[in-house]
Parts: C-alpha cells; sequence; structure tokens
C-alpha cells in the first residue's frame, strides 16, 4: 500500500506540481518511484510533471517556493536568527543532500553577481561549494570581485582539488583573487612566512572587507575533510576531537558552542578566519555528517544564513 502523502485537499496543486518535478528532473525519479513518493497515482505523477513544464515552473530547476520549505526557512531565521536562510526541497529517496542542494544553492550564487551594485565575494573551498559552482550558469560579473579565504595548495604541493575560485571567475568573468599557499603551516617560522607575503597579505585584506561571505562546513568526524583530504594526520585529528572539535569552517576548528578552539593547529591556519567583519556569513552544507558542525556553528552565530536540505532543516529545528 502507497504511504499517505500530499493530495489535493492537503496542498495547492502548484505545490504538488514543483515537487513532482523536482523529483523528476533533479532526483531523477521515474514517475512511477514519484507516484508512491507523493502517494498519488502514475498518471497523476505524469500529469502534474507535464504541468509544472507547462506552467514554466521548471528551467531545469523548480522556480516555485513549496510550503514546506518556505516553513522551514521562517523556523530557521527565528530559531538560529538567521538573516537569510533558503531550503532545498529533498532529492527523492536519495540519502546524497548534496544533489538536492547545488543545483538548488546555484541561483543564490548567480543572483550576488546579476546585481549591478559592485560586490566583494568571499569565498571557502570544499566539494559542497565546487558542486555549487558547477551548477552555476554563466553569469556577466566582472564588475565584482571574488577572493578566497583558504590557502589553495595541499602539503604535497599540488593545487587542492576543491578550490573554486578559478572556476566562479570563469563562469562570471569576475577579478579573482586566491590565496596561493598552503592551507596551514607545518610550525611558527613558517607560518610567518606565509603571512608575510605581500599577496597573502593583499589577499587576507580584501577578505576582511568583503560584502557577503560564502562557505561549506566540515565535519571532524572519521571523515572530517580536513582529514580525508591530507592536510592533518590521524593523529591530529584525535588531537582536535579530545580537545572538543565538532566543525570547521575553512580549516578553523571550532567546538559544540561554535567556538574556536584554542588548539595548535587552528594557531597555523593561514587563511581567514570567519566571521572576519560585520558583513553576513552564508554557510551551504547539508547532510547527516554535517548536523553537529552546523548546529555548533549556529549556536555560535558563526554563520548568519543557511542554504541547505529540507531534512537537514528539519533535523536542525527537531523536527
Amino acid at each position: 500500500m502507497n504511504h499517505r502523502g500530499p493530495d489535493e485537499t492537503e496542498a495547492p496543486q502548484s505545490d504538488l506540481a514543483a515537487r513532482a518535478a523536482w523529483l523528476y528532473y533533479v532526483g531523477g525519479m521515474r514517475q512511477d518511484a514519484i507516484a508512491e513518493e507523493l502517494g498519488i497515482s502514475r498518471q497523476r505523477a505524469q500529469r502534474l510533471v507535464a504541468r509544472a513544464l507547462s506552467e514554466g515552473l521548471v528551467r531545469v530547476r523548480i522556480d516555485h517556493p513549496i510550503a514546506e520549505c518556505l516553513d522551514l526557512e521562517r523556523r530557521l531565521r527565528h530559531r538560529f536568527g538567521l538573516l537569510r536562510a533558503r531550503v532545498a526541497p529533498r532529492s527523492g529517496g536519495s540519502p546524497d543532500a548534496l544533489r538536492s542542494i547545488a543545483p538548488f544553492a546555484a541561483p543564490e550564487l548567480e543572483r550576488i553577481f546579476a546585481d549591478e551594485t559592485p560586490k566583494l565575494l568571499a569565498l571557502g573551498t570544499g566539494r559542497t561549494l565546487r558542486a555549487v559552482v558547477d551548477n552555476m550558469q554563466q553569469v556577466p560579473g566582472g564588475h565584482h570581485k571574488v577572493v578566497s579565504l583558504i590557502g589553495n595548495v595541499a602539503p604535497d604541493g599540488s593545487a587542492s582539488f576543491y578550490e573554486v575560485i578559478m572556476r566562479i571567475a570563469d563562469k562570471t568573468g569576475a577579478p579573482h583573487y586566491p590565496m596561493s599557499v598552503p592551507v596551514m603551516a607545518r610550525d611558527e617560522a613558517e607560518f610567518a612566512n606565509y603571512r608575510a607575503l605581500p599577496h597573502v597579505v593583499a589577499s587576507r585584506a580584501l577578505a576582511e572587507q568583503a560584502d557577503v561571505t560564502v562557505v561549506g562546513i566540515g565535519q571532524m568526524a572519521a571523515d572530517a575533510p580536513l582529514y580525508v583530504d591530507g592536510f592533518i594526520t590521524s593523529d591530529e585529528l584525535r588531537s582536535l576531537q579530545d580537545a572538543g572539535a565538532a566543525g570547521e569552517i575553512g580549516g578553523h576548528v571550532f567546538d559544540a558552542e561554535g567556538k574556536y578552539l584554542d588548539h595548535p593547529l587552528n594557531n597555523f591556519m593561514v587563511g581567514v578566519r570567519v566571521p572576519a567583519n560585520t558583513s553576513p556569513v552564508i554557510c551551504i552544507a547539508g547532510g547527516v555528517s554535517k548536523i553537529k558542525a552546523l548546529r555548533a556553528a549556529l549556536k555560535g552565530r558563526l554563520i548568519q544564513g543557511l542554504i541547505t536540505d529540507e531534512l537537514t532543516a528539519a533535523e536542525l529545528l527537531g523536527d
């Protein structure tokens, strides 16, 4: 028996059409699977997808605010004092939150670059931001500037695989200022040398003046990006965990209260720690592995905006 889902009496038809279209075009679900997900007939699922297309709700993305997501956004703003919250509809039964978030968050970045008022945008790195930028359309944005918050060199001297500033510059034509140094130094002397480099001084100064900052967030469990990507060792990860690490933004590690750890590894991060000024920090993140880090960042007011998915939003709100 199909589980009970929304019907004509429970949600506006445009909501159902938008959700069906999202599951079809973004979630990659077949129409019979959509019918099962929404608790409707296969024929009705087919009609809803066709309706979404004919009414202009579909432009590869779904251009429709789904009611449940709007309610989650309102509650996130109220609960955590956020300036902005955006919630992507869930992508069918897929456990991969990034599949929902990346195409949903891309237009948010596009709108920044479409603004005629010149802006300075500071960017973090990571898998999520790379996926978001890869989903962006070309936007003429040469009147803006983008600067990196974090180094773009891996410990072995190779370019960081998830560095995004070059990709976003290619999509927008914006002048870009990468931080061409390792993410972290190995000792105090190396740290002082990196921080004294003229181009690092200039990039850090720009990042600290940003009009808006966009970051991802890293978990500090066994799958911590800092560890998986080779920036820290297993012993260093355990040391951070023992010190109470809950998450990291731009390599800077914080505890469950959202306070940055007084730890040697934090002291050797070359990049800029957020929030660096009074401009909003927008975090794009979602998924079970990110919940602990997101809770901590929200509690410590490290971020002022959040773009996430429906399931993560509900978990953060305790639903």
